[in-house]
């Protein structure tokens, strides 16, 4: 998914490329006209999940540990590995290492895992 841009997703009339025009126009204001919504959307969503699958794998393996270990562990390990991503990128053609994108990247694992942690300490 990182390899494509929004600008190679249905720039035609379809019901995508309306969704990314809604978006385009509500985040335009935050973060300014020329901010990619569907790169910044899929880059939240996937740490969002992979911030929840740690935390709730570190919570398997760790059980008796304390939240706060375990949330700034999952957290961390997601950052980490945002910040690689980021860095892989210097040397990919095409491509490059921002960090707004791994700022998302944390911001979206942060959310996993303070979601996991509610759900699975409300057990």
């Amino acid at each position: 998914m990182s390899a494509h841009t929004g600008s190679d997703l249905d720039d035609g009339s379809g019901l995508v490329a309306q969704i990314k025009r809604w978006l385009s126009a509500l985040a335009a204001p935050v973060f300014g006209p020329d901010t990619d919504v569907v790169s910044v959307a899929a880059h939240f969503s996937e740490y969002v999940v992979l911030g929840a699958l740690l935390f709730v794998a570190l919570w398997q393996t760790r059980p008796d540990a304390r939240w706060a270990l375990l949330v700034a562990a999952a957290i961390g390990l997601a950052s980490l590995y945002g910040a690689s991503d980021e860095f892989h990128q210097l040397f990919v053609p095409g491509r490059l290492c921002d960090p707004a994108d791994w700022l998302t990247d944390t911001l979206g694992a942060a959310l996993g895992v303070g979601a996991s942690a509610l759900v699975v300490r409300g057990r």
